[in-house]
């Protein structure tokens, strides 16, 4: 639902984010300076506070607003139509930045958009896996509720630390591995319901989506992260927009296979609410707040930002979709608020 910097130079340095935290993690530097840079006066602890934030506003309501979408329980708007405008957004802001490089620096043979064959002929690969899992998250709230989804993507860490594993060859600390168990043991907690009989609050169907879109945001994200450092002197916002681009391509054609008669009948924008444009501005902002991190913060908030953004979306979710805040769950939580925090300090400790 992401520009991301890979440090040649920094070896240790690893993406274990959501697909879009894996894209998004390096442009920081460079979308930074494009847009002004201003924030390099400020105190650090203000710019901290900024950052950390906004990042956990945008991250706790991602999954508030896509429930929050529907409308007697469906989606009045087109999915399809809508992961393309965050697409397009994306595609937008990847632009602009490079406009505000090329005037400032003028352009050379590492932020020109001409290209090659060879260079471009591997993003549609990462791009088709994006446009899946980020399908899957607007039809994995038929069986899971914000909560509970904010929850089970953090899986999304297991399968990355997985992939680096098996594809990259990178060795996992074990503390590292650690983490993974206690990760599993934390989602599994806040999914217990004893006032049922069924003992977990999502259904297998829930579960079996949430572990796909997890594999196809590990798998994306490594594959992603091969394509950046096989090319490391190209401009990220420039390997971001072909990325998006090709995004665009394959979101094109899921609305002509998927929605073309509603598209052609009602419009493309049909269904479309206020609720719905926001909720394509935060899933393409999301991405570039944890790029501001990585810039001027550390992993260490982004963690706490994904550990608060879990307990900011369950109370939300209390009061807009009368979400019941079980002991089972908060202590879940905990538990995978443990987990993240030790997965980032066993990346520190290698």
């Amino acid at each position: 639902m992401e520009y991301r910097k890979i440090k040649d130079q920094d070896k240790d340095e690893e993406s274990e984010g959501d697909i879009e935290t894996a894209r998004l993690k390096g442009g920081s530097v460079s979308n930074v300076i494009a847009l002004g840079g201003i924030t390099s006066v400020k105190p650090q602890w203000k710019r901290k506070s900024l950052v950390t934030f906004v990042l956990t506003l945008l991250t706790s309501s991602q999954a508030i607003l896509i429930v929050w979408s529907k409308r007697a329980g469906k989606y009045e708007y087109s999915v399809t139509t809508a992961n393309f405008m965050v697409e397009t957004l994306k595609c937008a802001l990847s632009l602009a930045a490079l406009v505000r490089i090329w005037r400032k620096d003028g352009v050379t043979e590492d932020n020109r958009l001409s290209t090659t064959l060879d260079e471009v002929i591997v993003y549609p690969i990462p791009a088709i896996l994006y446009l899946v899992k980020n399908l899957l998250q607007y039809y994995i709230f038929a069986y899971v509720d914000a909560p509970g989804y904010q929850i089970l993507k953090n899986l999304n860490i297991i399968s990355t630390g997985v992939l680096y594993r098996i594809i990259l060859k990178k060795r996992l600390s074990e503390v590292q591995w650690a983490a993974f168990i206690l990760l599993c043991a934390g989602c599994t907690t806040a999914q217990l319901k004893s006032n049922s009989d069924r003992v977990l609050q999502t259904s297998l169907q829930g579960w079996m989506m949430a572990i796909v879109m997890a594999l196809l945001s590990g798998f994306a994200g490594v594959y992603t992260e091969a394509i950046i450092k096989k090319r490391p002197q190209r401009n990220i916002n420039v390997q971001n927009f072909y990325l998006y681009v090709f995004g665009m391509i394959l979101n094109a054609i899921a609305i002509m296979v998927q929605d073309f008669d509603a598209v052609l009948n009602k419009g493309f924008f049909h269904g479309y609410s206020f609720v719905t444009v926001l909720m394509i501005v935060n899933h393409a902002l999301s991405g570039i707040a944890v790029s501001m991190v990585m810039k001027y913060a550390d992993n260490i908030v982004k963690v706490y930002s994904t550990s608060v953004a879990m307990l900011l979306t369950a109370v939300v979710s209390v009061f807009l979709f009368g979400f019941h805040l079980s002991l089972a769950f908060f202590l879940g939580t905990t538990v995978v608020s443990v987990s993240v925090y030790l997965h980032s300090i066993g990346k520190l400790q290698r």
